[in-house]
C-alpha cells in the first residue's frame, strides 16, 4: 500500500477489516464511532489519541478504540495499520 490510501479487506454485516497507510503528518481527525474497534499496527509509528489520552504505537502494537470515545490518528513516521471494526 502507498501512503494516503485505505483498502477495505472484509465488509460483513458483523464488522469490517480495513488497511490504512499514512505518510508523515497524515492522519484522521478526531471522531467517534458507534462500535468498538481494534487497531493492529503493521509498520512504522503513530500517535493515536483516545478520549484525549495520546498513545505512541508502532509495529506489533494493538490498541482498542472503545465505542463512543473520541479518537484521532497522526503519523509520526510513515505507518500502516489494520482497523478491525466489530458491529455485532
Amino acid at each position: 500500500m502507498v501512503p494516503g490510501t485505505e483498502e477495505v479487506l472484509v465488509k460483513k454485516e458483523g464488522g469490517t477489516v480495513t488497511a490504512f497507510a499514512f505518510d508523515v503528518g497524515e492522519g484522521l481527525s478526531e471522531h467517534t464511532a458507534p462500535f468498538d474497534a481494534l487497531v493492529v499496527m503493521i509498520d512504522g509509528e503513530a500517535e493515536i489519541s483516545v478520549a484525549g489520552k495520546p498513545h505512541r504505537v508502532s509495529a506489533g502494537h494493538l490498541l482498542r478504540l472503545p465505542a463512543g470515545q473520541p479518537h484521532a490518528v497522526k503519523a509520526v513516521g510513515r505507518f500502516k495499520m489494520v482497523l478491525i471494526m466489530i458491529r455485532a
